[in-house]
């Protein structure tokens, strides 16, 4: 999960350093200073009928390619050569290809192998960086934050506040189910997350797992977009005063309030709690992936959602994404008022995953706030 959580005592020191070593929490990322080149990206989003034979097969082959415990996801991509092909996430390269593994061609499409791990929520056990530095209101999003109360099993936990839209005439900060809303249990803290309930930044990550460390900025309402529905997402009705009235966030600025879709090979970046600024690009769409979500701050399982229709973001050592940056927005690499293009929510160590950002705000009925 792209949240955080922070231990109590020798036992959680042991966990910590355990979680660090799989899921890679050091790693760091200085962003690059200029945007990365996206080749002809505009013609490959999921509506240039050249990749909608690919999707047919994508679609016809998932089920049975995910029976396979190895396998975490499928999505189409392009070959270097830039022809469609289809993509298949495995947790490890222990899947051999050809007969008995993973097919070399489906349906005469070539199959691209990629070892992801498994597909997390990123949540977060340790803070890192200058976005997790309490801010002078009205504060800048791309920031740490979270559920006020979200402490339980000596842990707290946090992930990034990551943009603002609106809805009936309100504006609310957008992040992620499992940052805002995912304590489903009256378990370790004796509550479970409530609409009204207050948002703080920085998250308890980054202020001891003490709330009155940090500052209410919003107001949590609870939407469950999980299990039922195909994105993790959550949003909190902003406290006058204490946020940039104009949703700008920490190195991007002021978004466009239009969208883009998703398109392979787009360039892309996102301004997040623990790696900050960073870019990348899109590497597949269409995505069908497993993600396994707990019941509350380092609780017990609660369910494992498929999502459909993702977005893959290229993650080469979890230097894009990395846990804590969960509730990030994915918008276009370029400098003055991006365009949204996705959610940033869950990934592995070499790959990252997004809800389309139309999708997010059709599910709430709002908009961007930008220019």
């Amino acid at each position: 999960m792209n949240r955080r959580l922070r231990g109590a005592g020798l036992v959680g020191i042991v966990l910590l350093l355990l979680l660090a070593l799989i899921i890679g929490c050091g790693e760091k990322q200085t962003a690059p200073t200029s945007p990365q080149p996206s080749a002809k990206a505009e013609e490959w989003t999921l509506d240039n009928p050249l990749f909608k034979p690919a999707i047919a097969v994508q679609e016809q082959n998932t089920p049975y390619l995910m029976k396979n415990a190895e396998v975490v996801g499928t999505a189409v991509t392009l070959t270097e050569d830039g022809q469609p092909a289809i993509l298949v996430l495995v947790k490890t390269g222990a899947l051999q290809r050809g007969p008995g593994g993973i097919p070399l061609t489906l349906e005469n499409l070539p199959v691209i192998v990629e070892v992801t791990g498994e597909i997390r929520p990123m949540k977060t056990t340790t803070p890192t960086i200058d976005h997790k530095a309490k801010q002078t209101p009205p504060i800048q999003l791309g920031t740490s934050g979270g559920w006020r109360y979200d402490l339980a099993n000596g842990y707290c936990c946090g992930g990034t506040l990551g943009s603002m839209i609106q809805k009936g005439g309100s504006k609310y900060i957008l992040s992620n189910y499992h940052v805002l809303e995912a304590d489903i249990v009256s378990g370790g803290n004796n509550r479970v997350a409530t609409t009204g309930d207050p948002v703080v930044q920085p998250g308890l990550i980054d202020i001891g797992c003490v709330a009155s460390n940090g500052q209410d900025v919003a107001t949590l309402e609870v939407y469950h977009s999980l299990p039922n529905n195909n994105v993790d997402a959550a949003i909190a009705k902003i406290i006058t005063g204490m946020v940039d009235a104009n949703g700008a966030i920490l190195e991007i600025g002021t978004l466009s309030a239009s969208t883009v879709a998703a398109a392979v090979n787009q360039a892309v970046k996102k301004s997040g709690r623990t790696t900050g600024l960073t870019r990348s690009k899109v590497s597949g769409l269409n995505a069908t992936v497993s993600v396994a979500y707990d019941n509350e701050c380092a609780g017990s399982a609660a369910f494992t959602k498929t999502f459909t229709g993702q977005i893959i973001i290229t993650n080469r050592a979890s230097k894009f994404l990395n846990s804590g940056d969960s509730g990030s927005l994915m918008v276009e690499d370029i400098s003055t008022n991006p365009r949204a293009v996705g959610l940033l929510f869950a990934g592995g160590s070499s790959t990252a995953v997004a809800n389309p950002i139309d999708q997010v705000l059709s599910f709430f009925g709002a908009t961007m706030v930008g220019n």
